[in-house]
């Protein structure tokens, strides 16, 4: 089956919004494969001649959709990054011999160690 140029933004377009709902309902099966779909889609879309400016507002809504996707994904990752730092921490403070020594008690935090 043989689409437009335009047919193939469109769909594109509704992949790339399927993909962040998908995000941000937490659905990751789901946000898979709209993103294998919409890799196929960029694949086999076929960009031979110019466009009507039509379609190119659609591939600039295209490009902002997929950067804001993009953007929406990156800060998740640095939340996750920063919510393990945190949980990582030490939760107990070095202490001292009475040598003068220092014992360390704890390496990891106890909600990612197993230990509670």
């Amino acid at each position: 089956m043989t689409q437009t140029i335009h047919e193939q933004l469109l769909a594109l377009h509704s992949v790339i919004i399927e993909e962040r709902e998908c995000a941000k309902a937490l659905n990751v099966s789901a946000l898979q494969d709209a993103t294998q779909r919409k890799d196929a889609l960029i694949a086999q879309l076929e960009l031979a001649g110019d466009l009507t400016p039509e379609d190119r507002q659609l591939a600039d809504t295209i490009r902002f959709e997929n950067r804001r996707n993009a953007y929406l994904l990156w800060s998740a990752l640095n939340w996750i990054r920063e919510s393990m730092e945190f949980f990582g921490r030490k939760t107990v403070p070095d202490s001292y011999t009475p040598a003068g020594g220092m014992v360390s008690k704890g390496v990891g935090g106890r909600l990612l160690s197993g230990r509670v």
